[in-house]
């Protein structure tokens, strides 16, 4: 059963290295195979778009996704385990992809695991349709890779 944030507000904040030890835990309680300090702070030194999700100095989720010529690549979204199921993990998508027409995006895009059904649904609610799927694209338990649906959302 998920914890009900007793706020009112939200706000994005720009994802720091210097917040990253507010990130690194909720990335490694929401996934088996966590992105590093390393894979977030590459992502900010190549000048990707990151975002926190914040209610006060609380870290709700957050995203990394990348710009391309007419288009934006989704790299990582997760809500705080103990915070999903309250629509946070929309209103990020709600708001990368009013980013994403800014930046004069065409097309968002993503992978997600095929196991991940949960954040599969939350995508399709948000208009993503499934264009392919790429083989052994992730890792897996013992040494074994995981295949990746992949999804698009037409801006």
């Amino acid at each position: 059963m998920s914890a009900v944030l007793d706020t009112r507000e939200a706000a994005f904040e720009p994802m720091t290295e210097a917040r990253l030890g507010q990130v690194l835990p909720i990335e490694r309680s929401a996934y088996e195979h966590p992105w590093t300090s390393g894979n977030f702070a590459d992502s900010l030194r190549a000048g990707y778009e990151a975002q926190l999700l914040c209610a006060g100095d609380e870290v709700l989720g957050y995203f990394v996704a990348m710009k391309g010529v007419d288009e934006v690549h989704l790299l990582n979204l997760t809500v705080a385990p103990h915070l999903q199921g309250q629509g946070w993990g929309r209103l990020m998508l709600d708001a990368l992809a009013i980013w994403s027409r800014g930046q004069g995006a065409q097309w968002l895009w993503l992978e997600v695991r095929v196991g991940n059904v949960r954040a599969q649904k939350v995508y399709e609610r948000s208009g993503f349709r499934r264009v392919g799927q790429r083989k052994a694209y992730y890792p897996s338990s013992a040494g074994r890779r995981e295949d990746a649906i992949v999804m698009s959302l037409k801006l």
